[in-house]
C-alpha cells in the first residue's frame, strides 16, 4: 500500500513542469503582444516622447570638495511663438547694422584722410574689432613736438567731424622709435608719445567727440611695427594710431559664480562684496 501510494506521488511530481512551462509560455506571449504594441506606435511621438524625457533628466556636474555632485537640471522644451527667436533676430539685425555703419564710417576716413595718405603715411584696415587709422607721426607734428601743424589739424578736425555722431569707443595711442629724448618738455619717449596721443585727444573734444567715448594711451618705443635699426623702420615706428571698436565681439556677460561656504578666497574679499554663498557645499 505504501509503494502504490509512493508510485503516485513520483507520477505527479514529474507531470507539474507543465504548469510552469505553461505560465512560461503565456508570458512570453505578453511580452512579444506588448513590444509589437511598440513598435506600433508613431515614430515621430516616440522620438518627442524621448527627447523630453532625455531633456528633463540632463543633469550638470558640480566637482566639490573632491567629489561629484549631481545637479538636476530640468529643461523646457522649446516652445514655438515665445520670444527668444525673436530676440536673437533683433540682436542680429543690430550687428549687422553695426558693420555696415562701421564700413561707411573707414570709407568715410579713408576719404577725408586722402591729402595726408600721399606717399603711403597713413593707413585704414578694418577686422573683427573695428577700423585701425595708422598715422605717421611726422604728418601730424614737427620732430620731438607734440603741437599739431596746420594741415594736420585740418585733416583730423575732418576725422573728428565723421566719429562725432557714431557711438563707437575711440582708443589714440601714442607710439616713438627708440631713439631717446631728453628734454625740458619731454624727458623720455613715454612722455612725448602721450602727450602727442593727448593732442589728437583734445582736437576731437573740440570738435564735438564725445569725451567719455575717448581714451589717450602712450607706449612710447615699446610696441615696435618695424625694425628701430634703420631710419625707414624708425620712421614708421614713430606713428599715431587710432583704434575705433566695433563692440561687434562682445556678448553678454557670465553672471557671477557664486563662492561655497569654505572657498578659501573669501578671506581676502570684502564683506560687502562677497558673493551670494552657494548652497552645494
Amino acid at each position: 500500500m505504501g509503494r502504490r501510494r509512493k508510485e503516485a506521488e513520483e507520477h505527479e511530481n514529474h507531470e507539474r513542469w507543465l504548469v510552469s512551462y505553461a505560465d512560461f509560455i503565456t508570458l512570453l506571449f505578453a511580452f512579444f503582444v506588448v513590444m509589437y504594441s511598440l513598435s506600433s506606435i508613431n515614430e515621430g511621438k516616440y522620438r518627442v516622447l524621448s527627447d523630453s524625457i532625455v531633456q528633463a533628466f540632463r543633469s550638470i556636474s558640480v566637482n566639490t570638495s573632491g567629489r561629484q555632485i549631481i545637479v538636476p537640471q530640468m529643461a523646457v522644451p522649446p516652445v514655438p511663438g515665445l520670444s527668444k527667436p525673436k530676440v536673437d533676430d533683433a540682436r542680429q539685425k543690430a550687428r549687422e547694422a553695426a558693420v555696415k555703419r562701421m564700413r561707411n564710417m573707414a570709407d568715410e576716413i579713408r576719404r577725408v584722410l586722402q591729402p595726408l595718405a600721399e606717399g603711403g603715411q597713413v593707413s585704414v584696415t578694418e577686422g573683427a574689432n573695428g577700423i585701425k587709422v595708422e598715422i605717421n607721426a611726422e604728418v601730424l607734428f614737427a620732430p620731438g613736438e607734440a603741437d599739431l601743424g596746420p594741415s594736420a589739424i585740418a585733416a583730423l578736425d575732418a576725422v573728428a567731424r565723421v566719429l562725432a555722431p557714431a557711438e563707437f569707443p575711440i582708443v589714440i595711442e601714442g607710439h616713438t622709435d627708440n631713439v631717446p629724448i631728453n628734454t625740458y618738455r619731454f624727458p623720455s619717449n613715454w612722455e612725448l608719445s602721450a602727450v602727442r596721443a593727448s593732442s589728437v585727444v583734445r582736437l576731437f573734444v573740440a570738435n564735438g567727440v564725445d569725451p567719455a567715448r575717448l581714451t589717450a594711451a602712450g607706449y612710447g618705443d615699446q610696441r615696435p611695427v618695424a625694425s628701430n635699426l634703420t631710419e625707414e623702420g624708425r620712421s614708421r615706428n614713430r606713428r599715431v594710431t587710432l583704434l575705433i571698436e566695433s563692440m561687434l565681439a562682445e556678448d553678454e556677460p557670465p553672471p557671477p559664480v557664486p563662492l561655497r561656504r569654505n572657498d578659501p578666497i573669501r578671506s581676502i574679499l570684502p564683506a560687502a562684496q562677497a558673493p551670494v554663498e552657494n548652497p552645494v557645499n
